[in-house]
């Protein structure tokens, strides 16, 4: 018997209503998108001129949800970038040295005395006054050795300790750097996508490519060059020892330190520091724009417990020495400790701008860089390209669209027309859909879309089919659309389930438009499937209890 339960038909009617809802703030795009900045504006403490008019451009209690644009059709800035993995084998070794240092120098009264040699970056070269105590000396430091954590690297140690004649040398194992390769990679990637996500930008495309390489595409920013100034300063802050200050330029460092310019008031001035910090940046826990004592624009941070401690022992031990505050290899503060700092707080003062300030804090925030970028690749695609991809996009749906329609019209009549109403309300979900999981629409994307379309009728044409089959066999009206429903269901579920396995497998293996393209073929084709297996039988279905109509043309 042809009848669909009420409670049945209230709940496939109210799943349009909410995913109509959900897409209709696509239809007015610029309002709502500034009504949502504005909105963002306020919750971070805003207070400019015209933002409560430009809350109230969207009612609140609507859904204020869109599809976000992607690269291609917003325009923006798009990098590839290459991590310099190298640099964290230098700072790695570079930070062991107090340890062994420390450990070596309470077996002096065996080994003798050690000096550092000057050698590789990516090694520590100590020589050992005790010649033939050497092999004991390369044990003492083979015992400072850590298994790798990774997989790859079981049973491996961090570190390989070799003797060449009176000398040591200390350098990371290969195990140790495949491991730290892949940590740097993924560290940068979150510290990268942090500092988007301080700027507010909308959607960023941030992933890896290859070992070594990452992906930046910003849809919305105005150049390559914006977006380079956004993510490429390292902001590698530390706070070392200062051996002694020189307004010359023939300051020389001995082993174990470095010589580094000042900033701002210090510039021209050299100042040679241990090149082992005490603290750094990975210590800090929050850093936030304020003004010194003076009025002046600086940052203040906080230490984590574990730097808070070293920070407080350090000061405590050397009240009266100065103290480099060093920023991207450029010390911007050199003050004398004038008493214990506890508590592991401190402010950062310089010749700072409020915009300064305020950028140094975000950066400080979102993370250091564990190691400089290589920029292979930049473009910045202008708004005007993706206007036209939009447009060319509108262009397309709208003759698939059009083309869909007549045909199912003209082919079966007053069931077509049934058929073009699901169409319809199947492109309105899709959008919902995207809108409610903030899904970004690419050109590939609309390609999906617009595939959708073209497929969203392949179930009625199996339906419409089969109720003409079942309408030569004499059946009444009522049985032929019940039978063909009933018997075009295994057809319709089989060709979208196979689809639907095809989209998920784009999106697993693909990236960037690729994904854009499956994302919506698969929304396609959930949303096809529910209009039409509910949406069309439920209005075929009110149409003949109204109608009661005694044959069928379909």
């Amino acid at each position: 018997m042809l009848q669909i339960d009420t409670w049945k038909r209230v709940l496939i009617w109210a799943t349009v209503v909410v995913g109509l809802i959900l897409a209709m703030p696509n239809a007015f795009y610029t309002r709502v998108e500034t009504h949502n900045d504005a909105v963002r504006a306020v919750e971070n403490g805003g207070a400019a001129e015209g933002l409560a008019e430009q809350v109230g451009m969207w009612p609140g209690w609507l859904p204020s949800g869109l599809v976000n644009l992607g690269l291609d059709l917003r325009g923006g800035a798009h990098l590839l970038a290459e991590v310099q993995v190298e640099d964290v084998y230098r700072s790695r070794i570079r930070g062991m040295w107090p340890e062994i240092r420390d450990m070596l120098r309470e077996e002096r009264a065996t080994i003798g005395t050690i000096r550092l040699q000057p050698g590789p970056e990516d090694q520590l070269r100590i020589r050992v006054s005790e010649g033939d105590e050497v092999q004991r000396a390369a044990s003492l430091v083979r015992g400072l050795a850590r298994p790798v954590t990774s997989l790859t690297g079981a049973g491996a140690t961090d570190i390989d300790v070799s003797i060449e004649g009176d000398t040591i040398i200390v350098q990371l194992s290969d195990a140790e750097k495949l491991a730290t390769d892949d940590r740097t990679v993924r560290q940068a990637l979150e510290i990268i996508r942090n500092r988007i996500d301080e700027v507010g930008t909308r959607e960023p495309t941030i992933q890896r490519q290859g070992s070594e390489r990452i992906l930046i595409q910003v849809p919305g920013l105005g150049s390559a060059a914006e977006l380079k100034r956004i993510i490429g300063t390292t902001a590698q802050l530390t706070f070392q020892p200062v051996v002694t200050r020189s307004s010359g330029d023939d300051v020389t460092a001995g082993p174990g330190e470095e010589v580094l310019p000042g900033r701002g008031e210090d510039q021209g001035v050299r100042y040679v520091l241990e090149q082992s910090p005490v603290v750094t940046g990975e210590d800090l826990v929050d850093a936030q724009p304020s003004f010194d004592q003076n009025g002046r624009p600086a940052v203040t941070f906080r230490f984590d417990p574990s730097g808070a401690r070293r920070f407080g022992n350090y000061t405590a031990e050397n009240i009266g020495n100065p103290f480099a505050i060093v920023l991207d290899g450029e010390v911007i503060s050199a003050p004398t400790i004038q008493a214990h700092i506890a508590g592991g707080s401190g402010i950062i003062t310089g010749r700072f701008t409020l915009e300064e300030s305020t950028e140094l804090a975000v950066l400080l925030r979102a993370g250091a860089l564990p190691a400089g970028l290589d920029f292979l690749e930049e473009r910045t695609i202008g708004p005007e390209l993706g206007a036209d991809s939009i447009e060319a996009g509108k262009i397309a749906t709208i003759v698939a669209f059009g083309a869909v329609l007549v045909f199912m019209a003209l082919s079966y009549g007053m069931f077509g027309l049934f058929a073009n109403v699901a169409l319809i309300i199947n492109i309105g979900l899709i959008f919902g859909l995207l809108s409610l999981i903030g899904a970004t629409l690419t050109l590939p994307g609309i390609a999906g879309i617009v595939l959708t379309v073209g497929m969203a009728v392949d179930a009625n044409v199996l339906v419409f089919e089969r109720i003409r089959e079942e309408l030569k066999t004499a059946k009444g009206p009522a049985r032929a659309i019940d039978l063909g429903y009933e018997k075009a269901l295994s057809a319709i579920v089989d060709a979208n389930i196979t689809t639907f396995i095809t989209a998920v497998i784009l999106y697993a293996v693909g990236s960037g438009p690729v994904r854009g393209f499956a994302i919506t073929l698969g929304l396609g084709i959930m949303t096809s499937v529910f209009t039409a297996i509910f949406v069309t039988r439920v209005i075929i279905v009110m149409w003949f209890e109204r109608r009661r109509p005694k044959t069928l043309e379909v």
